[in-house]
């Protein structure tokens, strides 16, 4: 194998895929990236048996071949590299990769080609065409409320495609993201029920702009974009019911500014408890009362003024599970909707036009 390229082309590349390859070393092979040079264009895949990626790139390609480098060393040595440079990568004898770019040489020990576990191929003959913007604009309305637990099923996001609707679902079993777009291009044809990974939604978030195709097989998801392809293995479990989490019937409203709102919660939340971070709201005529107290340092009040014309109430939230979510709010106004001092609240911003999102976050007695 020996090919060419431009130092800013192949660095993207090995750059994303820098997210995939596994870092713990529980297999040493996982930890390369799987590099094959044919016919005018270099191709990249690299694993962790879950999450996969496979990229490829146009280059100058003298001769043909394939082998395994590690990933890390690759991208600092790439990275180290002048831009604008040209790279030139040789396979030589045993397994070495031989790096050159003006002055500079390299050779790093990789491992046989044949020994690399096989990425699952997909044909996309039956795919769902989805904005990258549309699709990125879900996962971050939801991301931050994936869990991270034994509990596999919830440490991913439900994806829900049913007629022209597409959705994304997270839940923590404390609270539940839920974010949803229409699709300009009309019914998808067939449903999709299925759980993809964190890490796969965290690459993603990466892709530039364009269309992501969707398919999948019995065991795997697939996205693409451009030369880019995420192939990601089904987590077979089923995700809770979130139809039925989402409150029907929330009559206090309040109308509340994001930035005033999070400003408070954030001052608020210095004194709360260190494992709960809990926050105790009360809500009156066109005010919130915000207080939290630590035995150990003190304690915190705050009001912010916001439009509500219900009955008095007093609640308590884990204060980072609020910050959480107004942080990804893009909207200036945020509803926060109640229906009792003990029932699930639920936040969702004020006047979205081109998403569906909300927000469902269950109190704490404080």
């Amino acid at each position: 194998m020996k090919f060419t390229v431009a130092r800013d082309i192949i660095l993207e590349d090995i750059q994303l895929l820098q997210g995939i390859v596994e870092k713990r070393n529980t297999m040493p092979i996982l930890a390369n990236i799987l590099m094959k040079a044919e016919e005018g264009r270099v191709e990249m895949t690299g694993t962790d048996l879950e999450v996969g990626m496979r990229t490829s790139f146009e280059a100058s390609v003298e001769e043909s071949g394939a082998i395994t480098v590690p990933g890390k060393k690759l991208f600092e040595i790439v990275k180290s590299l002048p831009e604008g440079q040209a790279v030139s990568m040789t396979e030589r004898g045993d397994q070495i990769l031989e790096v050159v770019s003006g002055e500079s040489e390299f050779k790093i020990v990789g491992l046989a080609k044949d020994d690399y576990p096989a990425v699952p191929e997909p044909t996309f003959e039956n795919s769902l065409r989805i904005p990258v913007e549309d699709m990125q604009d879900m996962i971050d309305g939801v991301f931050f409320a994936i869990a991270q637990e034994q509990r596999y099923y919830l440490n991913g996001a439900l994806f829900v495609v049913k007629g022209k609707k597409r959705q994304l679902v997270s839940t923590d079993g404390h609270r539940l993201a839920y974010a949803a777009k229409e699709s300009e291009e009309g019914s998808a044809g067939r449903d999709v029920r299925v759980i993809i990974a964190k890490k796969t939604l965290a690459e993603i978030r990466k892709f530039g702009p364009g269309v992501i195709e969707f398919d999948q097989d019995e065991n795997n998801l697939f996205f693409r974009c451009g030369a880019r392809t995420i192939i990601s293995r089904i987590i077979e479990s089923k995700f809770p019911n979130f139809d039925a989490v989402i409150p029907k019937d929330n009559p206090h409203i309040a109308l509340l500014s994001k930035e005033t709102f999070l400003g408070a919660v954030r001052r608020v939340s210095l004194f709360s408890a260190e494992r709960s971070k809990g926050v105790k709201f009360s809500l009156e005529k066109n005010r919130i009362r915000l207080y939290s107290s630590n035995p150990e340092i003190g304690e915190a009040r705050d009001k912010i003024d916001v439009v509500y014309a219900g009955a008095n109430l007093e609640i308590g939230f884990n204060a980072q599970y609020i910050l959480d979510y107004l942080m990804t709010v893009r909207k200036e106004k945020v509803r926060f909707e109640l229906k009792d001092d003990n029932s699930a609240a639920m936040m969702r911003p004020e006047g979205e036009e081109r998403m569906s999102s909300l927000y469902v976050l269950m109190p704490m007695k404080l």
